[in-house]
């Protein structure tokens, strides 16, 4: 029998190929990039990601992520403080994915770094240093489309470009311990918290078209965000970076359709607006339930039907806010109605979550 092939060592990937090594089905990977790099996220851990990534015998504690146990959200002057109903961690990508894949590795997984996939064909992967057979292939590119598998944007929230920036500031970051800020803008928001190394990360997305009015360069944009309150502090900031990472054609609200021959994971099952939290435990969730449903025997149909009744509710009511952000007055809103009940983010935060339910049903 030819062994499962992952394409992609993000969350989902890394998830799937732990599993399934855990499981005695120790599949193959393909990561495209050849070492731990940075991704353009918000790098907010939640407690179900941990939940996730620790049954899957991951220490994350050991990782030296940053406590996150509350959220300011920042609307022009107006701002709104509330505890979360749990403690998140802050960490980078880089460094949490590479661990993820380091310990698939060490079940058994077969990882191969630096091999990028061109397209499928056959029950074969083309990559640039020849075909590979494939079995099962399970694709967890991210928000990177592979040829001739792209994802379908209609009735996404599409023509987002994401940015992120490192920077280091020892007074914000006292004004920034254990929280996360969130500044919605015009034409996008913006999120900013600690990680490890004493970095501060600024993670953002912004309306393609907002991009181009205010000149679609990165100093222009800058300059707009620094224009914001509850941003402004990065004026006196040391950027970290000589340039910040961007990706473009963000589809939030893309749900994938069931019936595919290919076991999509990760983004490129479901996006979930990333001021949510719940990104990477959607992407955790989505492989562990691959990994057990493939050594279960089941069909790729079979998984995505079941991925998407798991997460298509806090998918749509995520997105439903993301437009509701993107006017001033509902910017207005969240900030007014958060002010007077913080309560009510515990409320949100259930909604835009994975059920208790199916996490139960793969034993978090």
């Amino acid at each position: 029998m030819t062994r499962a092939l992952i394409i992609g060592g993000g969350l989902a990937g890394g998830a799937a190929a732990a599993r399934l090594a855990a499981l005695g089905q120790a599949p193959l990977l393909l990561e495209r990039e050849a070492a731990p790099h940075d991704k353009v996220c918000g790098e907010f851990v939640s407690v179900e990601a941990v939940a996730h990534l620790e049954r899957l015998g991951l220490d994350v504690a050991g990782l030296g992520g940053v406590p996150i146990a509350s959220v300011t959200l920042h609307a022009g002057r107006r701002s709104a403080t509330a505890r979360l109903p749990f403690v998140a961690t802050s960490v980078t990508r880089r460094r949490l994915d590479a661990a993820l894949l380091d310990h698939a590795a060490r079940l058994g997984t077969e990882v191969r770094r630096g091999v990028a996939v061109r397209h499928l064909a056959g029950g074969r992967a083309a990559t640039a240093v020849g075909e590979v057979d494939a079995g099962a292939v399970l694709l967890a590119t991210g928000k990177h489309e592979l040829r001739g598998e792209g994802r379908d944007p209609r009735g996404t929230i599409a023509g987002l470009i994401g940015f992120k920036m490192f920077f280091r500031d020892w007074r914000l970051a006292a004004r920034l311990a254990g929280r996360v800020e969130v500044t919605g803008f015009a034409g996008g928001y913006a999120g900013l918290q600690a990680v490890e190394g004493d970095r501060l990360n600024l993670c953002l997305v912004v309306d393609r078209e907002r991009y181009r009015q205010l000149g679609g360069s990165w100093p222009a944009l800058f300059a707009a965000l620094l224009a914001e309150p509850g941003l402004a502090a990065l004026g006196d900031a040391e950027a970290l970076l000589a340039r910040p990472l961007a990706i473009g054609a963000i589809p939030y609200g893309y749900l994938a359709a069931p019936g595919d021959a290919i076991w999509r994971l990760g983004d490129q099952a479901a996006v979930i607006p990333s001021f949510c939290g719940d990104g990477m435990a959607m992407a955790v969730h989505g492989g562990r339930l691959a990994a057990d449903m493939l050594a279960a025997g089941a069909d790729a149909a079979s998984f995505q039907a079941q991925l998407r009744r798991d997460v298509a509710r806090p998918v749509r009511l995520a997105t439903a806010l993301q437009r509701l952000a993107g006017t001033a007055l509902g910017r207005f809103a969240l900030v007014a109605g958060l002010g007077a009940l913080p309560a009510a983010l515990t409320t949100l935060a259930r909604w835009t979550r994975v059920e208790p339910k199916a996490l139960a049903r793969i034993g978090v």
